[in-house]
């Protein structure tokens, strides 16, 4: 146990280290955590089962991912996506697949099984790479957001077949058509089941847990449901991060998706934060250097020609730009290849020498990842420069641009949506009791979302940098403050408008450089004046 308890002292202040100086150079903190992965490995030499152990709970990183993209993208939401899942996404493995499975059976002299196997797993990309540059640039619902997120939702529909086919080349006393049956059987429980939650449990149950006005309580529920979900459909086969982006898909239908998504937000990248620990955990030095030269080949060669494919595929169907950008974003090999070769490797199918070298490839590409996608608008720029258009202001596929943002629905927050209203003006709301959502509903708001204003994520989900004004419309001074912190944290520039009730909260308040705050006792007492003044003129 203290052993234990060392090396994860010894883990966080390596990686607080690397990612404080990473982070002041503008380098991912996806690449401190690899690092710091790799020198934890070379200082402490996990065995086999504690690194099995590590990478389960890695995992989880993963399945809280897929759980708020589950939440960004809901069944309605799903359904417009078609083309991107089943059109792109087929295609992308399918071509990619082949080639890979054409050019493993003649480099590496493997049997036509092998290759197959190989040759998927290649052709899979990182969602927990992609996705979390993705989210922190806000770009989930940009073009090529929703092309990448698409056909990465696709490849991780796809991990299951391809385990199950390691299953099938490996299996002595199975038949393909009882796995095959087994397959199908498990797929129609788990819809079944998360359509009849969808339908008539998860908003009762969300309700249930709101009436005890406790954050704690809200809390333990999600994890609960994130969990829960995730293990119900590992154990009818499917992966953990499936159960999770169907739980959010379910959730993203209620009203309370963007309480959950923000709540959820700090396990997610700690729990991702390990995750990357456990990526770096699996490079061996000595591999690296004995086989050197074959993987710098292999990492070129596969990136190549993978951006080739996504980029000749996407273009016959997207603008040249979108398709560039998404190639970049998808022309690495992502996390569940890793799976796929451990599994082949445990059942017999890859030799220890080629695990080696393909995983070190692996990691590497996705290392290289972080870098190109925080600079892809430069690198696409470079090659084919952004045409000059006037940009509408308009709120299209889930993203918000030229809006005034109330936050809270209170008295003066119902006042200031009734006049926005009558102006035409387009505003949305953001209130985190909700008992004054379901109100605002049963008015006749549209725009009004569950969700606390003071939270960081929130805002940028909200695309706070490209509203037109920010109005804190509550009462709760501590709550005034925290939202006025994280607002000029994210842009200084931004047009904020804040009610105070005294001399001193404006001091406070214009310290956190707010510039336009209303002071409700010197406005009253004005206004008390005006009509003193005027009754005794009358008089």
């Amino acid at each position: 146990m203290e052993h234990t308890l060392f090396v994860v002292v010894i883990t966080i202040a390596i990686a607080t280290l690397f990612n404080v100086f990473l982070k002041k150079i503008k380098i991912p903190t996806i690449i401190g955590y690899i690092l710091s992965g790799i020198i934890i490995a070379t200082l402490f030499r996990f065995d086999a089962s504690a690194k099995e152990t590590l990478s389960h709970v890695a995992e989880f990183g993963v399945v809280f991912l897929m759980f708020t993209i589950g939440l960004e993208f809901s069944i309605k939401h799903f359904r417009k996506m078609k083309r991107e899942v089943f059109v792109y996404g087929m295609l992308q493995v399918g071509i990619t697949g082949i080639l890979f499975s054409t050019m493993s059976y003649m480099l590496f002299d493997a049997n036509a099984k092998t290759s197959l196997v190989i040759g998927l797993a290649l052709a899979l990309s990182s969602t927990a790479i992609v996705l979390k540059v993705l989210n922190e640039n806000n770009e989930t619902h940009s073009g090529y957001g929703r092309i990448a997120l698409g056909v990465l939702l696709f490849q991780d529909l796809a991990v299951i077949p391809i385990l199950l086919m390691i299953s099938i080349f490996t299996s002595n006393d199975q038949s393909l058509t009882s796995l095959l049956g087994e397959l199908l059987i498990s797929a129609a429980i788990v819809f079944a089941v998360f359509f009849v939650a969808s339908k008539y449990v998860i908003e009762r149950y969300f309700g249930w847990i709101m009436s005890t006005k406790s954050e704690e309580i809200f809390l333990v529920s999600v994890l609960l449901v994130v969990i829960s979900t995730s293990f119900f459909a590992e154990s009818l086969g499917f992966s953990y991060s499936l159960g999770a982006f169907l739980a959010g898909m379910v959730l993203a239908e209620t009203k309370f998706r963007y309480k959950i998504e923000a709540d959820l937000v700090p396990f997610r990248d700690i729990l991702l934060g390990i995750f990357f620990v456990t990526i770096g955990m699996q490079i061996n030095w000595q591999s690296m250097l004995e086989y050197g030269h074959i993987i710098l080949f292999l990492v070129i060669g596969i990136m190549f020609l993978k951006a080739m494919v996504i980029f000749g595929l996407l273009s016959f169907f997207v603008q040249k730009r979108s398709a560039l950008k998404a190639t970049l974003a998808l022309f690495q090999v992502g996390e569940f290849a890793l799976v796929i070769f451990t599994l082949a490797y445990s059942n017999g199918m890859i030799n220890d020498k080629w695990n080696q070298i393909l995983v070190i490839t692996v990691v590497i590409s996705m290392i290289i990842a972080p870098f190109i996608l925080k600079n892809i608008k430069d690198i696409v720029d470079f090659f084919s420069p952004e045409p000059t258009t006037l940009r509408k202001r308009a709120f299209r596929e889930g993203g918000f641009s030229g809006h005034i943002i109330i936050c809270g629905y209170g008295p003066l927050g119902r006042k200031l949506a009734y006049n926005f209203k009558a102006m035409g003006l387009y505003y949305i709301i953001l209130e985190h009791e909700i008992s004054l959502v379901d109100k605002a509903i049963a008015d006749g708001e549209k725009m009004i979302f569950l969700a606390n204003a003071a939270q960081k994520r929130v805002l940028e989900h909200f695309n706070i940098k490209e509203s037109v004004a920010v109005v804190i419309a509550i009462t709760n001074e501590k709550q005034k403050r925290l939202i006025c912190e994280n607002v000029t944290s994210i842009d200084a520039n931004i047009n904020t408008v804040v009610t105070v009730s005294n001399d001193e909260e404006e001091k406070i308040i214009k310290e956190l450089g707010v510039k336009h705050i209303v002071n409700d006792r010197e406005i009253i007492s004005q206004m008390l004046a005006q009509k003193a003044l005027t009754c005794s003129l009358r008089v």
